[in-house]
């Protein structure tokens, strides 16, 4: 019985290590079951008693790569960056690490839901990955005390999503470098002090301390 599941547990990690080489560099339709059972080195009937279906395959597939994604971008915010407000540019710089990477092809999800019409193995998980991404940005707005954190989160979303189609169909790493710029633009002004309202007279520094003498010697 032992035997049995560790031999269930090693053909469960071959086959979604060989389905995570193909679907994300081929298209999870594009490949079929067969490549990947002689890519994993299983017999089929591994396949289907440990995920059933390639329906099921593909979800694992994509939730792997959020765990992934998720559990990379947590260790390196925590570990290079001391302040959410600085995290907030970070995440950036954590995703210019995988644009760096030599098999990079673009967004997994982007990827996977271009090629799927309605599967429900595709959209779930690539829900589940948007709310994640979302959330990222949001909460380390609020913890940074953003004035306006659902803005901004909004706005930095947006450069997140285009710096990986960017680099991805311009094969250009450098994109995370002027993404984590516009970025950091995006940031400082959110916390910029707002402008007086239109028709105030600001009184100059020198003026108000003058002022100050005069009515502590008052």
């Amino acid at each position: 019985m032992v035997e049995e599941r560790k031999t269930r547990t090693s053909a469960r990690g071959r086959l979604l290590a060989a389905a995570d080489e193909l679907f994300y560099a081929e298209g999870v339709n594009s490949v079929g079951i067969d490549q990947v059972i002689k890519r994993a080195g299983v017999a089929k009937a591994s396949l289907y008693n440990t995920f059933g279906s390639k329906e099921e395959l593909v979800r694992a597939y994509l939730r792997g790569r959020h765990t992934q994604t998720r559990e990379r971008m947590a260790r390196e915010l925590q570990a290079r960056y001391r302040t959410t407000r600085e995290r907030l540019v970070g995440v950036f710089e954590v995703q210019g690490q995988l644009f760096a990477e030599p098999d990079f092809r673009g967004c997994a999800f982007m990827c996977a839901s271009a090629e799927s019409d309605t599967s429900e193995a595709v959209e779930k998980p690539t829900e589940e990955y948007r709310m994640w991404v979302r959330s990222l940005f949001l909460d380390l707005a609020y913890a940074a005390g953003a004035p306006e954190p659902e803005a901004l989160a909004k706005q930095l979303v947006l450069v997140y999503d285009g710096a990986g189609v960017s680099a991805w169909m311009d094969h250009d790493p450098s994109v995370s470098k002027a993404a984590a710029g516009v970025a950091k633009a995006l940031v400082d002004a959110a916390f910029a002090p707002s402008p007086p309202p239109p028709g105030t007279r600001r009184t100059p520094r020198r003026a108000r301390a003058a002022e100050n003498r005069v009515v502590a010697a008052e």
